[in-house]
């Protein structure tokens, strides 16, 4: 095993846990280390961090389908909607400046991490009834927009909106999450591959490290408080966001 498999490996292992934990695809963890530890350019940082988060979503669901947080019917309407956002996104990502992808990237992490922990500002269940549906093809799109640009399961964005606006428990918000980036990932994975934005190399290795990591994030989630977890998902976000912003930048080639 080459010395970049071994990174991919490891640096999958923590990403796993990471968004396994966090209801993320793990994408707020690979994508710097991608670029920073292994030497990607942004652009391929992006789409194969995005291929390993399709993995981080089928193995890190299940735990919480298990424990029965997962909303099954707004995942299903969440997940066709962010189909199309990813796609989309993630076809027009190479006309994106890697400088601006940085910042995007890391702006949004710190505000999504900031606003979790005063979800009490928001009235709760602010959503119901008739706009349950149209508000959440539009959460879709968003989410699926995020992940197919940036290279993340869209956690990042889909996670809040679940807490705020629809009122949900921190592992119902997670949980349904990552069932529903799994068909966006899948779906952004497929526009980066035809630009070929996926080091080959690492992407197995990376992978194989998610599986492991998520499944076993997903397990110590479900067995920590709901406030801790919300608390936990928040310092994570920001902190990722704060070190993307502010870290050294490498010339993309």
């Amino acid at each position: 095993m080459t010395r970049m498999a071994w990174r991919g490996l490891v640096l999958g292992l923590v990403a796993g846990v990471f968004g396994g934990i966090g209801g993320l695809g793990g994408g707020v963890v690979m994508v710097p280390l991608l670029g920073a530890w292994l030497h990607l350019p942004q652009h391929r940082a992006h789409g194969t961090s995005l291929a390993a988060v399709v993995l981080t979503g089928v193995v890190g669901v299940v735990p919480y389908a298990l424990g029965g947080a997962v909303a099954v019917r707004l995942a299903l309407a969440l997940a066709g909607a962010s189909v199309v956002g990813s796609s989309l996104a993630a076809g027009f990502s190479p006309r994106v400046p890697a400088p601006a992808l940085r910042r995007v990237f890391g702006g949004l992490v710190i505000v999504t991490g900031a606003s979790l922990p005063f979800d009490a500002l928001v009235p709760a269940h602010a959503i119901s009834g008739a706009w349950v549906l149209p508000a959440g093809l539009i959460a879709g799109l968003v989410a699926g927009a995020v992940a197919g640009l940036l290279g993340v399961g869209g956690g990042s964005v889909m996670v809040p909106m679940l807490v705020l606006l629809y009122g949900f428990g921190q592992h119902l918000a997670q949980g349904t999450s990552l069932a529903v980036m799994i068909p966006a990932a899948l779906a952004g994975t497929v526009q980066h591959a035809r630009h070929g934005h996926i080091e080959t190399r690492v992407a197995p290795w990376l992978a194989l490290g998610v599986a492991v990591g998520a499944y076993a994030g997903g397990r110590a989630a479900l067995a920590l408080p709901n406030g801790t977890l919300r608390w936990v998902f928040a310092v994570l976000l920001v902190g990722t966001g704060l070190r993307y912003l502010i870290g050294r930048r490498k010339p993309a080639v």
